[in-house]
């Protein structure tokens, strides 16, 4: 088993889960509230659907990728790296942004689409609200899952076991349950999401390096593989917990880590920094 690609696939898987359990909860606690119970296998049906559709979306990326040959496979590796890098580091800061408004904006949903009275109308907002989160799991876990190479059955695994405790932290959420801070919850798992972040996208360079689709930055930085190596045949548990959590490599290349340390800088800076206050609407003195 190896520790860090499960580690790794678990805190994606229940991160995400989390936030698409919390959207299912908010929606049936209001359909609770307003005695529309009858509604939620609605709700659920468009769920279900929605994760479905990500999970085979995830499976043709994954396996189209494997069935390239040289040099492709490393350029589309490194494009399905970037995207995920990319989608994971927008999704963090959308969530930093709308976390506030998340629930009054479902709640008005909800209520348009029973005053619609279609039968599809909230299926199809479950729906929609979900595959969002669904869409951005699999891309990120098919990042993951290139990067670790053999070891991608436990980044898969770990997923599982991170979409099992979100399930099981979204019955909570729909029973009012407040042991759990949210805030503290997404503002320290998108920390770990956002190294692991910085490690695809490091992968990503050293394949456009290896097959010379970057022409610099490619001498090795240092070399820690005869104390830390990353690969199986070292023996180092702990160095392939970093690889698989933190993209660690025992012989980066200047530029890989170049690209790591910049977005870990930055990207942490920028999600960890006080969010500025909302400035309150101004009331218009009486006539």
């Amino acid at each position: 088993m190896d520790l860090g690609a499960l580690s790794s696939g678990l805190l994606t898987g229940l991160r995400e889960g989390v936030e698409a359990a919390l959207i299912i909860a908010i929606i049936c606690a209001y359909l609770a509230k307003t005695g529309n119970r009858r509604e939620f296998p609605k709700v659920f049906a468009g769920a279900g659907l929605a994760i479905a559709a990500s999970a085979i979306l995830g499976l043709i990326l994954y396996v189209q990728v494997g069935g390239l040959e040289e040099p492709y496979e490393q350029i589309f590796e490194a494009i399905t790296l970037f995207a995920a890098a990319a989608v994971v580091t927008w999704m963090l800061f959308w969530m930093r942004r709308q976390a506030r408004s998340v629930k009054g904006e479902l709640q008005a949903a909800v209520d348009r689409a029973l005053d619609q009275g279609s039968v599809l109308a909230l299926a199809v907002l479950a729906f929609v609200a979900v595959i969002r989160e669904g869409l951005e799991t699999s891309l990120f876990l098919v990042g993951q899952a290139n990067s670790a190479d053999q070891n991608a059955i436990w980044i898969l695994v770990g997923a599982l076991i991170g979409l099992a405790i979100a399930t099981v932290l979204g019955v909570g959420f729909y029973q009012g349950s407040r042991r759990i801070n949210l805030a503290t919850f997404f503002r320290w798992t998108g920390v770990g999401l956002i190294f692991i972040a910085a490690g695809l996208l490091s992968v990503g360079v050293h394949e456009l390096i290896e097959i010379g689709a970057i022409p610099f930055g490619g001498q090795t930085l240092f070399d820690l593989s005869g104390v830390l190596p990353h690969s199986a045949d070292g023996g180092n548990i702990v160095g392939q917990f970093l690889r698989a959590i933190f993209g660690y490599s025992s012989t980066p290349e200047v530029l890989t880590f170049a690209v790591w340390l910049t977005y870990v800088v930055v990207v942490l800076y920028l999600f960890l920094r006080p969010m500025k206050p909302t400035a309150p609407a101004t009331v218009g003195a009486p006539a």
